[in-house]
């Protein structure tokens, strides 16, 4: 997903984290799917200030449901339902089209691979199931 940038600038963007490491086993999952072929479309076109808006945003979306998640709101509460609603329209902005039964397997994948939840449990145990629960909230209110 990131063919457009350097080895440096990927070390820069996301440090330790190598997405690539993943290429061939999110091919072998999706390649089939329109969702990857529209990901793979677009990622391709992305410039190093593409992916850092993107990272930023990602952020501030992760930073939002942390903070929601500190002060005991509930996952059904609108709050975390709009940061869900958010994080599910900065996925169809970037990556592919997601509506809320894509977004609803998502957060589940979210708390079913161990990857997923370390990526927001390491600094708030338990931030990934929440994420998921306001996935779903949000998906519940859209009818």
């Amino acid at each position: 997903m990131t063919t457009n940038l350097t080895p440096e600038e990927k070390r820069e963007l996301f440090g330790d984290f190598d997405p690539d490491q993943y290429a061939g086993e999110a091919e072998q999952r999706w390649g089939s799917t329109e969702a990857y072929k529209q990901t793979q479309r677009r990622t391709a076109k992305y410039t190093k200030a593409d992916w850092e808006r993107i990272k930023g945003e990602a952020a501030q979306n992760q930073a939002g449901f942390a903070d929601a998640f500190d002060q005991g709101i509930p996952a059904g509460d609108a709050r975390a339902m709009d940061l869900a609603e958010a994080h599910r329209q900065h996925i169809s902005r970037w990556f592919y089209d997601c509506p809320f039964e894509a977004h609803r397997g998502l957060g589940d994948m979210y708390v079913a691979d161990p990857r997923f939840t370390a990526n927001y449990d390491t600094e708030h145990p338990g931030l990934a199931q929440y994420v998921r629960d306001a996935i779903h909230a949000n998906a519940d209110r859209q009818g």
